[in-house]
């Protein structure tokens, strides 16, 4: 059976899975499962025109997993990980048998790898109110991500990859509306973050506080380990697991209930589309905020939105 990059994914997967059969398989269902697993995962690789299946390295399965957390189950990203793994350990080789593709991919732990979409449907929006109210609950380190992520819309560990726009460029998408970012209400500073599955997309920081956050600026980056994912911080402020930890903690100490520092992106895609729904077509409004939340998924945004 074919094996090379040009041959169809569902051929692909079919061959992975016919080595793996009888060996490191054995239940009919579990077959069945890995090989919708791997044609999904090669119709990725084709698409961003990546390689073949068997070219897949833990580097890139990263990159795709981490893309799959945006848009599936923690069951299905469970799913994906286990076949992926298995075709690395007994196909391809990129694994020893005893080696898990975890710890391969950088991460310390199977539930640093998280399915963002029930992360996502879990939470909800918090109003400006809120939001002043929980900060009055914190300590000053985290007053400044706080304002930063819910007003541009990043995730908690994104605070530790912020970069002047010049100094990191974002990942090019010929995809990009021209309205992207038009209509917010004050003036603003373009930086660049890392976002899931390496992406990396502009944000626009009100510029009162990215007088703030320029304050912060070190003299060198610092290295720094969140989840098991190694980052150089550019800036001294409060991020990733201890910033949503401390989020959380103040919010049900000044409400009673958190929504978690996810809630603070809901926030921003609710003011987002409100700002542009008077001015832009809904269809336009759904493919912006998409975009500046750095998923390209306006389906995802109708989640952000309820």
């Amino acid at each position: 059976m074919a094996r090379g990059r040009f041959t169809t994914a569902t051929k692909q997967a079919a061959s992975v899975i016919k080595e793996l059969q009888g060996n490191a398989l054995k239940s009919v269902g579990t077959v069945r499962n890995y090989e919708q697993a791997l044609k999904t995962c090669c119709d990725f690789l084709k698409e961003h025109r990546l390689g073949g299946l068997r070219e897949l390295t833990p580097q890139l399965a990263r990159q795709y997993l981490e893309v799959r957390a945006i848009e599936c189950s923690q069951r299905t990203l469970n799913m994906d990980r286990q076949a992926i793994q298995s075709m690395m350990r007994y196909v391809t080789h990129q694994l020893h048998p005893t080696e898990t593709l975890i710890k391969a991919m950088g991460f310390e732990k199977v539930s640093d790898l998280k399915s963002e979409k029930e992360t996502i449907e879990a939470s909800r929006s918090y109003t400006p109110e809120q939001v002043d109210r929980i900060i009055q609950c914190l300590t000053d380190k985290y007053h400044l991500p706080t304002q930063i992520c819910h007003t541009a819309g990043l995730r908690a560990h994104e605070l530790l990859t912020l970069r002047p726009i010049n100094e990191l460029t974002p990942t090019p998408n010929e995809k990009t509306h021209n309205d992207k970012f038009s209509h917010i209400p004050n003036q603003t500073v373009s930086y660049s973050v890392k976002g899931k599955g390496g992406l990396i997309r502009e944000v626009q920081i009100p510029a009162y506080l990215a007088t703030k956050l320029e304050a912060t600026r070190l003299t060198q980056p610092q290295s720094i380990t969140d989840r098991g994912i190694h980052y150089q911080s550019h800036y001294n402020i409060g991020a990733g697991l201890q910033f949503s930890d401390a989020f959380s903690k103040a919010s049900v100490r000044a409400l009673g209930y958190t929504h978690g520092a996810h809630g603070l992106r809901h926030s921003y895609a609710q003011d987002r589309y409100e700002q542009l729904a008077n001015h832009l077509p809904i269809k336009d409004v759904m493919i912006i905020v998409s975009q500046e939340l750095g998923h390209f998924r306006p389906d995802i945004t109708e989640v952000y939105l309820r």
